[in-house]
């Protein structure tokens, strides 16, 4: 049997080694997408429906492929995975995976109804995003270690651990679980004024975030957005969504003012930071939409605002595939 012929020193590392847990935003966004048409269902009846399903399918497939890639990663690469654990800014992106899985359950019972399945995956996914949140938060109180906290750590995109907590009773109620999804709502909405705060200050201290990681501002926009969509099924009043929905609203005119400098920026997978805030957005504008005017009005085109975008970062993560610009080293 042959030898096997050893790498060259200088050889160039696999592509592999730098597809970190950033990538499992893509699953956020698509899946985001297709609950968003959820909400479209009683507008545009069956056609919202097989749209949903569609995107929906995508989203499996997706995240089915990444979770071999990134497992595979991890066995070939485990220097990269501890890499990614100990970085100001990638550690939390760890909390993408238990995001996504809550956002396929929640699509599931949405779509098929509230079957074990459904609800067994559910609850696996919201007690790893609940492990992830202590983990990240445990990080606090090492400051200024390698690992612990740091300010130039601070960006929105801590809000996915910390805050994405909230996304639990979007399914938790329909699957039977109105305790542990008001628990774990309460967590992350009581976490996410703290984010926020932190956010505000490392601004006032050091100034935004690296250009290239600009697009995460429009994260914030998530929270108001998931915790308006959490409220309905958890019993509060519409006026209460409402205000959440304005509170997006700010978010995403305030984030807007990036877009600029974003733009100028080469594509990467930190754009996919668009999405899911998009998708919620636009969700909850079509919950809202029988309470009238102007979620009525602006329903359909916020729905066709964040599907544009999301089919445009698809074709856009293709393109930057296939001329290897995507899974390369940080600059």
């Amino acid at each position: 049997m042959p030898a096997e012929t050893p790498t060259a020193p200088n050889a160039a590392p696999s592509p592999l080694k730098f597809l970190g847990p950033q990538w499992f935003a893509t699953v956020m966004g698509l899946a985001g997408l297709a609950l968003a048409w959820v909400a479209a269902m009683p507008r545009m009846g069956v056609a919202a429906e097989w749209i949903a399903r569609g995107i929906g399918a995508l989203a499996v497939l997706v995240f089915l492929v990444l979770l071999v890639l990134f497992s595979r990663r991890t066995q070939l690469h485990p220097e990269a995975l501890t890499s990614d654990l100990m970085h100001p800014v990638r550690h939390a992106f760890v909390a993408a995976l238990p995001v996504s899985l809550i956002l396929l359950a929640t699509l599931g019972a949405a779509l098929f109804g509230p079957v074990v399945f459904w609800e067994t995956l559910w609850l696996i996914s919201c007690l790893l995003q609940f492990a992830v949140t202590l983990w990240v938060l445990s990080r606090w109180w090492r400051p200024g270690e390698a690992g612990g906290f740091q300010w130039p750590g601070i960006t929105p995109v801590l809000i996915i651990p910390v805050v994405g907590n909230v996304l639990a009773p979007l399914a938790g109620v329909v699957l039977g679980q109105p305790q542990w999804a008001a628990l774990q709502f309460g967590v992350g909405a009581f976490l996410w004024p703290v984010v926020l705060t932190l956010i505000f200050v490392r601004i006032g201290m050091q100034g935004l975030w690296p250009a290239r990681l600009l697009p995460a501002a429009f994260i914030t926009v998530a929270p108001p957005a998931v915790i308006g969509l959490a409220l309905l099924p958890l019993g509060a009043g519409p006026a209460w969504s409402q205000a959440c929905w304005g509170i997006a609203l700010f978010f995403l005119l305030w984030s807007g003012n990036v877009l600029r400098t974003m733009l100028a920026q080469p594509f990467s997978i930190a754009w996919w930071a668009l999405s899911f805030p998009l998708a919620a957005f636009a969700a909850l504008t079509l919950r809202l939409a029988p309470t009238g005017q102007p979620f009525a009005m602006l329903a359909v085109p916020v729905l066709a605002l964040a599907t544009l975008v999301i089919a445009w970062l698809c074709l856009q993560t293709l393109r930057g595939l296939r001329r290897g610009t995507l899974l390369v080293p940080e600059s």
